[in-house]
């Protein structure tokens, strides 16, 4: 058994990241307030310490620098990790403490940075760490910005794979949106700088694309034509997020929520802008649902990017096989695969499987579907894979 240096990691809890999804509000920066006011529920404690758990298997490898209580103090003493408190955060944390508890880990030598959170919180670390790599376990509402693992699990994997000095890293771009105009339904990223994180392939995930061409407007629009076709069977159908399924709401006369999630039935909106409370709160009803999703582009993620109202519970109400997936022939031609991470380990091994996706009109192609907390290297076998030259 090869013995290895301690490293030395600074970790940084965002712990009101992600609140704003389920609850419909698009993002929760500045919003935590309002997120709690609507019942929404912290999300990146769990994320946290879905990774930490696994990292604690090999805590003779590793030594945090954390900042107090909920900002990672907690979740690495329940974890039984190694750890110094390096910064002395405010019960209510803000970005500026997000700042300042970098500063405190890099003045103790750390060799990496691992945070979790959303976009906001990564361009917050990418300023304050410099040259020293980082990596996010993903648990923001959207995850544009490529230093994001997979999952929790694969964060822990790419993680204990640099410590081993088995991994080297990659430049890549941190992007973020205007929240306020996200909100209002329009898109606009904006490159903020470039960081450098641990890579290996399929683990971690590429930054957010969109497409844009005469031939992938063209698709959209059968897309749309087919599907306001197969929606005339009575069920409630559910929108997520995206440009595609907004095709369909034009076509069908209805205003989409470009970037949020919509239920229409016989043509007619029944529920805009919905919240996971909505969604459920509709079901309940006993009424008949499918859900009609569509990947990011570059990442392939159908659900747990930007799409949160549709969650693990409403998924077990609507039932596994009420997944529709659109997609045009570009888009997949990007993607080797689809993935899920709602969170649910369990839905998400439900849902993984060969699963047709809507093309065009009356055209589908069959992609694999793969939960992200699955997508681990395995160890003795899958772990030879080279890292590619570029990246070393």
């Amino acid at each position: 058994m090869p013995s290895y240096p301690r490293s030395k990691i600074g970790f940084l809890i965002n712990p009101v990241a992600g609140m704003g999804g389920a609850v419909g509000l698009k993002g929760t920066d500045g919003l935590a307030k309002e997120a709690r006011k609507r019942g929404a529920k912290p999300l990146a404690t769990q994320r946290a310490k879905e990774s930490l758990h696994l990292l604690a298997r090999q805590a003779d490898l590793l030594f945090f620098f954390t900042a107090s209580g909920a900002m990672g103090e907690r979740e690495l003493e329940e974890c039984g990790l190694n750890y110094a408190v390096a910064y002395s955060a405010p019960e209510e944390s803000s970005a500026e403490d997000s700042k300042a508890a970098c500063k405190a880990f890099l003045e103790n030598g750390i060799d990496l940075l691992l945070f979790c959170g959303g976009d906001g919180t990564a361009r917050d670390v990418a300023f304050a760490a410099g040259q020293v790599p980082i990596l996010g376990i993903p648990a923001g509402v959207k995850m544009h910005s490529g230093v994001f693992a997979i999952s929790p699990q694969a964060a822990a994997e790419l993680m204990l794979g640099y410590a081993r000095g088995e991994l080297k890293t990659r430049e890549t771009e941190i992007v973020d949106v205007d929240e306020e105009l996200y909100r209002s339904g329009e898109l606009q990223t904006r490159l903020y700088c470039t960081a450098r994180t641990p890579y290996q392939p399929a683990l971690v995930q590429e930054r957010k694309r969109i497409y844009s061409s005469g031939s992938e407007e063209e698709f959209k629009n059968q897309i749309a034509l087919f599907a306001t076709e197969f929606m005339r069977d009575g069920s409630a159908y559910i929108l997520g997020a995206g440009t595609t399924t907004s095709r369909i709401a034009e076509l069908l006369g209805v205003e989409k929520t470009l970037l949020g999630v919509d239920v229409v039935q016989n043509g007619r909106l029944i529920l805009k802008d919905a919240s996971e409370k909505d969604l459920i709160e509709l079901l309940n009803q006993g009424k008949k649902a499918k859900i009609i999703v569509s990947p990011i582009g570059a990442q392939g993620f159908i659900l747990g990017r930007g799409s949160q109202q549709i969650s693990s519970a409403v998924l077990r109400r609507a039932g596994p096989e009420s997944l529709i997936i659109v997609a045009t022939p570009h888009k997949l031609a990007e993607l080797s695969h689809l993935l899920v991470d709602t969170g649910d380990q369990e839905m998400d091994s439900a849902l993984a499987g060969r699963r047709q996706v809507v093309a065009g009109y009356r055209m589908a192609q069959i992609k694999e579907l793969k939960a992200a907390s699955d997508l681990l290297q395995v160890r003795g076998r899958e772990r030879s894979q080279k890292v590619p030259k570029e990246y070393v």
